[in-house]
């Protein structure tokens, strides 16, 4: 993202802070203007105006650069209304900006679906060019290369690199891998095109979506209109494909559970609690917070968590130190399947309509570095009530026995 603006509290005249002066923000909100006017001529005319757009955009990025909380809250929803009219390539770029304006004050949720429709458009053609570049192979990228593709950095060298390598979008040009993948003998430049700027452009998507899924309500909106289920299934489709862009962070995002009921089950003492959980992000540090609400509340037995470490699981960011948490419980699901530290909230079953979890013994001892795995999103677990007695014998005696390790690892 572009970074924010430092502000120099001794510059100010009158003791506030000090924000670009008038002439910067006036600026500012003419390259926006320019920029949507130049939108609309290529919308227009498609075939001309791509200087102008070209030029538009890159005195944009030059003024956003200072803006303040404020600008950046005025231009953001502007910004992000022109992505879906812009072309491709320099879509992604304009995202960027859109992130940029909401880590410093835009309102998220209004600039949330050209991000998220960008971020949909760029997974589905990166994996388009994935399965083009299998069904092409070898012969078909030495024959796209006679025929005039654009290589870097030397012909006959190239040539000799592994064919069937994805192609690297630092080093190479995506002309040459269009020219791979169109199909001959089909009106298939389109797709082409789209596929191969979703390759090029899919880590600053993920950027610029990142920064907006931190905010619960623009996750809770995507979760609601079904756009957060697309993008996850999407998301888990390319890293089963490929590991050039690295996903985890956002795939983990797109999971968080905000405003979730969760029922907890501790099978030796014949207890349940019904707890809600907001923002968690990963296994780890819902543990963490299992056992300081549960037994650091007096529920059930054992040690309470060094307060660093249940802060670090909440809003606390990591400073240098490095805090160790320790495991109480093996995490089961109610089929005996184990819910492993190093998966997700959402990995846990819903059973009636609510997640359930049952607690067992540790099977042996865990430990692991504190903190929370998108520290962007703070987390909180908090216990909403204790079951009655015969409500949580009989969750219990619905659960089945946890699988054996050898079982669980399967």
């Amino acid at each position: 993202m572009l970074p924010r603006m430092v502000f120099d509290p001794h510059s100010a005249q009158d003791g506030r802070p000090t924000g670009p002066s008038d002439r910067q923000q006036s600026a500012l909100l003419g390259a926006v203007a320019a920029l949507e006017a130049a939108v609309a001529g290529l919308t227009e005319n498609p075939d001309g105006g791509g200087e102008r757009f070209d030029t538009a955009l890159r005195r944009l990025g030059g003024l956003l650069g200072p803006a303040g909380e404020a600008e950046s809250a005025a231009v953001g929803p502007r910004l992000a209304a022109l992505l879906l009219d812009t072309p491709l390539f320099p879509r992604a770029h304009l995202a960027m900006m859109v992130g940029a304006c909401v880590e410093r004050g835009a309102d998220p949720v209004a600039c949330a679906d050209g991000v998220l429709a960008g971020l949909r458009e760029a997974l589905s053609g990166a994996l388009l060019l994935i399965e083009r570049w299998a069904e092409t192979g070898a012969d078909a990228d030495r024959s796209a290369v006679r025929d005039g593709g654009d290589v870097r950095d030397g012909g006959d060298e190239d040539q000799d690199q592994d064919q069937d390598a994805l192609p690297d979008p630092d080093r190479e040009d995506p002309g040459r891998a269009r020219a791979r993948i169109t199909e001959p003998g089909r009106t298939d430049g389109w797709h082409a095109h789209r596929a191969v700027a979703g390759w090029w452009t899919l880590q600053l998507w993920q950027q610029a979506a990142f920064a907006l899924c931190t905010h619960a309500a623009v996750r809770r909106a995507a979760r609601d209109s079904g756009v957060g289920g697309v993008l996850t299934e999407l998301i888990d489709r390319y890293r089963e494909r490929s590991d050039r862009h690295d996903l985890k962070g956002l795939r983990y995002l797109a999971a968080a559970l905000d405003d979730e009921p969760l029922l907890v089950l501790h099978r030796a003492s014949g207890t349940g609690y019904l707890l809600r959980m907001d923002g968690l992000t990963d296994n780890f540090q819902l543990h963490t917070l299992l056992i300081e609400v549960l037994v650091g509340g007096g529920h059930l037995p054992g040690t309470r968590p060094d307060p660093e470490v249940v802060a670090l699981s909440r809003t606390r960011w990591l400073d240098g130190r490095r805090f160790i948490a320790t495991g109480a419980f093996n995490l089961v699901a109610p089929d005996g399947g184990w819910i492993w530290n190093e998966g997700m909230p959402e990995d846990i079953p819903v059973v009636d309509g609510v997640r359930t979890l049952v607690l067992d013994p540790q099977p042996y001892e865990r430990s692991w570095a504190a903190g929370r795995f998108v520290e962007q999103v703070p987390g909180d677990l908090r216990l909403e009530r204790v079951l009655e007695p015969a409500e949580a014998a009989a969750r219990l005696a619905a659960a089945a026995p946890a699988l054996p390790f050898e079982q669980a690892v399967r």
